[in-house]
């Protein structure tokens, strides 16, 4: 199989690069990104991982770059990219996400591709119980007051139609939980936290306590095992959506054991307060638009990624956290744009001089 990933030089396009390349019914991967990557970001330079020479890297935005020629004689298409920020400027955020996707599928009929694999999230659900798990036939209309998850919800209606279109097609929607390895660190501080967090707080013990928060129950998953489930809806014949976090859900209890701390109840109103405030100063990228759709998004059943899909995460939702935190201790990252720790310049100086939360 010849497969093309878009986006492959982000959290999950690495991971998912070197399951490709790893698998051997896999015998060319061509990863599409903005910006090169660097010299040693070769995904499968561990010659154990037994896909060396099959990885080619293409500079392409899917906003503007003619996709059909890269595409074509393809096996698969697996479509990752994605612009979290500017978050004051949801207009670029739409043409990349939305337009983005929409170009992508296009250029995926167009060259007749016959597998398609999509990575929504979570966030495409419309709001959910947080006391059970919903499986994948829950609406996902999104929640309309973060840009993210209309966009999410907008690309689910984009698959619905080119289904429609296309039934030769072979369309799976991976809806991952929440996702973070060591290496993500860097890039995963400036899209949300922004510069002014410190890494060394992320040690257990120097946070003195974690806001119980209303609502405040998430599903994680580790990276890696993020690329394996893309890895497998390539390869096996399986349609659909599919559901994927690791336990064990993530709440204050959770992250506070995590952290060494302890939980303090405190009005979600009075958190989001400060959240709005904050990225209105544009001192942190995230928006209070996340913070509401972190707090209704539901738990979500993955059993049918176990069952239909063969996926079973290797690490718990809590090493995966455990990792991103010492990540951002030490300041881990890859040799790409995205995941660089030097993306943001000495001192983070570049996050400042370009706008936090103003330009991708």
């Amino acid at each position: 199989m010849r497969v093309v990933v878009t986006g492959a030089t982000g959290n999950i396009g690495t991971n998912t690069v070197r399951a490709l390349a790893a698998d051997p019914g896999v015998t060319a991967v061509t990863g599409l990104a903005r910006r090169a990557p660097g010299p040693d970001a070769d995904p499968v330079a561990d010659p154990n991982d037994g896909g060396g020479g099959k990885v080619e890297w293409a500079e392409a935005d899917v906003t503007d770059t003619d996709l059909v020629p890269l595409m074509r004689g393809a096996d698969a298409v697996v479509h990752l990219a994605w612009l979290f920020q500017p978050t004051h400027r949801p207009a670029v955020t739409w043409d990349a996400n939305a337009v983005g996707s929409a170009r992508v599928f296009d250029a995926a009929a167009r060259a007749g591709v016959p597998a398609l694999v999509y990575s929504s999230s979570v966030g495409a659900y419309s709001p959910g119980p947080k006391d059970r798990p919903v499986d994948e036939s829950w609406p996902t209309h999104g929640w309309p007051g973060a840009a993210y998850s209309r966009e999410k919800a907008y690309v689910e209606r984009l698959l619905d139609a080119f289904e429609a279109l296309h039934p030769e097609c072979r369309v799976v929607r991976i809806r991952p939980g929440f996702i973070f390895e060591r290496q993500s660190a860097a890039e995963q501080r400036r899209l949300f936290a922004g510069p002014l967090l410190p890494g060394r707080l992320a040690r257990p013990g120097l946070i003195p306590a974690v806001p119980d928060l209303p609502g405040l129950r998430l599903q994680a998953l580790h990276s890696a095992d993020a690329g394996e489930a893309f890895r497998l809806a390539v390869t096996r014949e399986v349609r659909g959506a599919f559901n994927i976090a690791a336990d064990p859900v993530l709440d204050a209890a959770e992250l506070a054991d995590i952290l060494g701390a302890r939980t303090v109840r405190v009005p979600a109103r009075g958190v989001r307060a400060a959240l709005a405030a904050a990225w209105a100063l544009h001192l942190v990228p995230a928006s209070p638009g996340l913070f509401d759709l972190a707090l209704q998004i539901p738990l979500m059943d993955v059993s049918r990624a176990r069952d239909e899909l063969g996926w079973t995460p290797r690490r718990t939702a809590r090493e995966a956290i455990e990792e991103f935190l010492d990540g951002l201790r030490t300041g881990a990252g890859r040799d790409t744009p995205p995941l660089s720790p030097g993306t943001g310049g000495p001192a983070r100086a570049r996050e400042f001089a370009t706008g936090i939360g103003r330009k991708p």
